[in-house]
């Protein structure tokens, strides 16, 4: 996993697998289960995936694992993608309970995007990871992500018993704002109480990760947040744009009165972007958010409901877009997110 320090060797985790599925695999660290090595759809799983929901997951697993950089290159030349920005499949949920592992976990994997990046030819650009218990150790890893090609400061909705919207990260979001990184809140969620009550048959990812992020976004936009860190952007990544209209309506309707009212331009006055997926409704999502606060992205390497590997094919073939909407969401709102 990533990159070490000799004096951090025992913070290496090993990869176990799991004994009631040969298939699942899981990283050990002291006996503490840091999380998943999220399961990659081989060709059967991707054909059916195709048969079932018409969309491409299959990739090469050099590419996919960055174990060939030139490979994943070529891949996505032939998926026609200029620049790809690398997001974490770890990290998803709580690390791990020990601080200095979490500083060492965090600085070996950002070390290793970043040596992907010095390979990549300035095409993989890539979301540094944060020990987010200690934002003062947070500092100097956002400074070194920001001259080694990162584009953005991942951080998760729920962090334990804190919402990403709590004072306690303040340091991190100044410290981004300075360096004008955006603050990316991919579909995650960090708190174990939270996670485990949500988890849940019925509700699946849905309810454990989905949730939790669409419910910072509220918070951040009825927070304080925007006004403190005015030149910071914002984005919230994987999780669909269906619920913009509903999360704006309801900032809208309960600011009424307030000392300070949201407006339904509230992504554009406080910089806040929403990466969307193909079957979202457009046209209604943008007659909330507007076309200038909008992504697009193919969750490459996964074969869950977010991946979509022939997004961006599929999204430029799209009826009933106008084409400038479509050169905002694949092109100009993403440079201009990531200051690419």
């Amino acid at each position: 996993m990533g990159l070490l320090d000799a004096a951090d060797g025992k913070f290496r985790p090993t990869l176990t697998t799991s004994p009631q599925d040969p298939q699942r695999q899981y990283w050990l660290l002291d006996g503490e289960n840091l999380g998943s090595k999220f399961p990659s759809p081989d060709e059967k799983q991707s054909r059916e995936h195709v048969r079932r929901f018409g969309r491409e997951v299959g990739t090469p697993v050099q590419a996919r694992e960055l174990s060939d950089v030139t490979r994943r290159l070529r891949h996505m030349d032939e998926l026609g993608i200029d620049v790809q920005v690398l997001y974490n499949s770890l990290w998803l949920t709580a690390l791990t309970n020990r601080p200095d592992a979490e500083i060492a976990l965090s600085w070996a994997w950002n070390r290793w995007l970043a040596d992907v990046w010095k390979l990549g030819e300035n095409r993989l650009r890539w979301t540094c990871v944060l020990p987010a218990m200690t934002p003062s150790e947070a500092v100097p890893q956002i400074r070194f992500a920001k001259n080694h090609g990162a584009v953005g400061v991942c951080m998760r909705p729920f962090e334990r018993d804190r919402m990403m919207t709590d004072p306690f990260y303040y340091p991190i979001y100044d410290e981004a704002q300075r360096l004008d990184l955006p603050i990316a809140v991919h579909l995650a969620n960090g708190s174990p109480e939270l996670f485990k009550l949500m988890t849940n048959e019925a509700g699946g990812g849905f309810s454990t990760f989905r949730v939790p992020t669409v419910t910072a976004c509220y918070a951040l936009i009825m927070s304080e947040l925007p006004r403190a860190f005015p030149k910071l952007r914002w984005g919230f990544i994987e999780v669909s744009s269906q619920w913009v209209p509903w999360v704006i309506h309801e900032a809208v309707r309960r600011s009424l009165g307030g000392a300070h009212p949201i407006t339904r331009d509230c992504l554009r006055e406080y910089n806040i972007y929403v990466s969307t997926q193909t079957d979202d409704d457009f046209p209604y999502v943008i007659s909330y958010a507007g076309a200038d606060n909008l992504l697009i992205g193919t969750d490459y390497g996964h074969g869950d409901t977010s991946s979509e590997l022939n997004a961006i094919a599929r999204f430029k073939a799209m009826e009933g877009l106008d084409e400038e909407v479509k050169r905002k969401i694949l092109s100009d709102n993403p440079k201009r997110f990531y200051g690419i």
